[in-house]
């Protein structure tokens, strides 16, 4: 049966379990470790994507991500091939790295993303790694020790997860410390590592219970929330699908949209292919790559080939191109 897309949207909230082929180490060492953390770095910044929790196993990591101007499963893709090329190539190694098919769960905010950060950062105690709290804040590779102070990096978004425990920082750490400890008799938890119907219920109890009050609740194994979330996400999806495919039958391609900048901004097609700061060419460049990568779906890899740009500088046009497109009303049809 052929695997369900992915689904994603700018702002989505993301749980990213990946392991290693046949349960495989993935970091033999500090130099694996690091060099995994330089990467994963470079990517969420070049991709605009948050990163609230994470932590790293000699055999598999997680990531609690929210999804920027790239889909997470490009930005995904970028950190484990290039991770694993480098991998392979110090150990001597070849073939995969990773499972063919890492997890990728869109989790509804509430009431899950407090409950993710904690499962994830507790998860280097679940396994042995650290023994107690305080080994874990000095966990070189898991964010638990970035919230609590104790670390310290300029990729991890802590302030998002503070800001829910108070506002003065010394009173939010020391809340969410405590937050996180009252975590640790519960163990591991299937409720928070897949989607569907009986993980969002919080079990099957709940499910039985549910369906004798004559409540059937919508479900996707892609999807970690309630019945209103799951049917929100499928019906965003399907319009998002339906909206790329009435554009390609009405014949609006590349071609088109290079027609539809230069419409709407008075500029011609090589303010859009020649490079520089000129403003007028910022824009018709942001605006093109705004439309191509948003409304027709096209992969950002090609458009920084077609520019001869770097992935990075084709992230921020689409989030410039953004940005025109809600101040001055532009419209591809």
């Amino acid at each position: 049966m052929p695997r369900k897309a992915r689904i994603d949207a700018p702002g989505a909230l993301h749980h990213i379990i990946v392991r290693g082929i046949e349960q495989g180490i993935i970091f033999q060492d500090h130099t694996d470790y690091d060099s995994f953390v330089q990467r994963l770095a470079t990517v969420l910044n070049e991709t605009a994507t948050q990163c609230y929790a994470w932590t790293l196993m000699p055999n598999h990591f997680h990531l609690l991500l929210r999804t920027g101007s790239t889909p997470v499963g490009r930005m995904m893709q970028k950190l484990l091939t290039g991770y694993a090329v480098t991998y392979n190539r110090r150990h001597i190694r070849s073939g995969h790295l990773f499972q063919n098919r890492y997890k990728s769960i869109l989790c509804q905010q509430e009431p899950y993303f407090l409950e993710l950060v904690r499962y994830i950062h507790l998860n280097p105690i679940r396994t042995g790694i650290a023994t107690n709290m305080n080994e874990l804040a000095r966990f070189a590779y898991c964010g638990h020790g970035v919230l609590t102070g104790k670390r310290q990096n300029n990729w991890q978004n802590t302030s998002e997860v503070l800001n829910l425990f108070a506002t003065d920082l010394d009173a939010a750490r020391a809340k969410y410390h405590e937050f996180i400890a009252k975590g640790l008799p519960m163990g591991h938890r299937n409720d928070l590592t897949g989607g569907g119907l009986i993980r969002s219920s919080g079990g099957w109890k709940q499910v039985i219970a549910k369906r004798r009050a004559n409540e059937y609740q919508k479900s996707d194994e892609r999807m970690l929330g309630d019945h209103e979330f799951v049917c929100h996400a499928l019906a965003t999806a399907n319009e998002n699908s339906d909206w790329r495919y009435s554009l390609k039958e009405r014949g609006i391609d590349l071609t088109a949209v290079i027609s539809r900048v230069c419409e709407v901004l008075h500029c011609n097609r090589c303010d859009i292919f020649t490079p520089g700061k000129i403003q007028s060419r910022v824009n018709a460049r942001s605006l093109f790559c705004y439309w191509t990568v948003r409304e027709l779906g096209t992969n950002q890899a090609e458009l920084s080939r077609r520019l001869r740009l770097s992935p990075a500088a084709i992230t921020q046009s689409v989030k410039r191109g953004e940005s025109i497109v809600k101040e001055r009303g532009y419209s591809l049809v």
